[in-house]
């Protein structure tokens, strides 16, 4: 199943959350996305019946084998991005701000030229 912008947005958050806390709530992706409890209940429903995701018999999320792949390539992707953009010298801010907005659409191809530029550099 291919994923949409929103599931990425949703495997990176509680990616990065269980990197500081494993264990990880829904309310958890609620408050640290800003959404409402009922839109991440229906993302989290919907990822878990894609198999990206399970929850413990305590409601905790923990991605599978393939939703940590799919997180961890959005998380290089929009850090190795911001890094690039910040070469620029855009601030770190507006940096993260367009590297989430590129990591969802940008190719492997075009992702893995400018991680060779970047480590080439």
């Amino acid at each position: 199943m291919h994923l949409q912008e929103s599931g990425e947005m949703y495997l990176e958050t509680i990616y990065i959350l269980s990197k500081n806390n494993t264990n990880v709530r829904a309310v958890d992706v609620s408050e640290h996305m800003g959404y409402s409890k009922p839109s991440v209940s229906r993302a989290v429903g919907i990822l878990k019946k894609a198999g990206y995701l399970t929850t413990d018999k305590n409601g905790y999320l923990i991605l599978t084998d393939i939703g940590i792949e799919a997180a961890e390539k959005t998380y290089e992707r929009h850090n190795t991005l911001k890094m690039l953009i910040m070469s620029l010298g855009v601030s770190e801010e507006t940096a993260s701000e367009d590297a989430c907005k590129v990591e969802h659409v940008i190719s492997d191809e075009t992702f893995e030229a400018i991680k060779k530029y970047i480590s080439n550099k």
